[in-house]
């Protein structure tokens, strides 16, 4: 007779994985309508702001804030496209490197990233507060991660 095989670290790692994934899934979805609903803003675009707000000068050049959110060149192309037609952005070339464009914030930018990092933060902590509550397995992991990283 057969015998069930024995779980393995990597069985309990895939399981931990899936977990994690599918939490983060579950926050960026909340985020993500949360700033859609209040500031008309897309989570990429909130973060695309923020990395911008918090450059030297407000800029970065397009793969550095493509790098810096994780997209492709081509999704960030449309994402700074988005920001500009909002007049939150401007392009600027690189002196050094005509080849070279910068993304750089403006006051409007500024203005509307600062106005949604309150419902980001809040919206934020309300889902991880959730989570820890419904799988309470979970909880000491986003207990040490909050204490350790915030």
């Amino acid at each position: 007779m057969p015998t069930e095989p024995t779980p393995t670290s990597g069985d309990s790692d895939a399981r931990m994985w899936s977990r994690l994934t599918a939490l983060h899934a579950q926050v960026e979805t909340r985020l993500a309508a949360a700033l859609q609903r209040r500031h008309g803003l897309g989570l990429s675009e909130y973060r695309a702001l923020g990395l911008l707000a918090e450059a030297p000068r407000g800029e970065l050049r397009m793969q550095d804030l493509a790098a810096g959110l994780g997209l492709n060149q081509s999704s960030v192309t449309r994402l700074v496209a988005r920001l500009h037609a909002a007049d939150f952005t401007y392009r600027d070339a690189c002196p050094d490197d005509k080849r070279g464009v910068y993304t750089v914030i403006t006051d409007p930018g500024r203005a509307r990233r600062q106005e949604a990092r309150a419902t980001y933060e809040e919206t934020l902590g309300t889902a991880l507060d959730e989570a820890a509550a419904a799988a309470p397995d979970l909880a000491p992991l986003l207990d040490t991660a909050r204490r350790s990283l915030g």
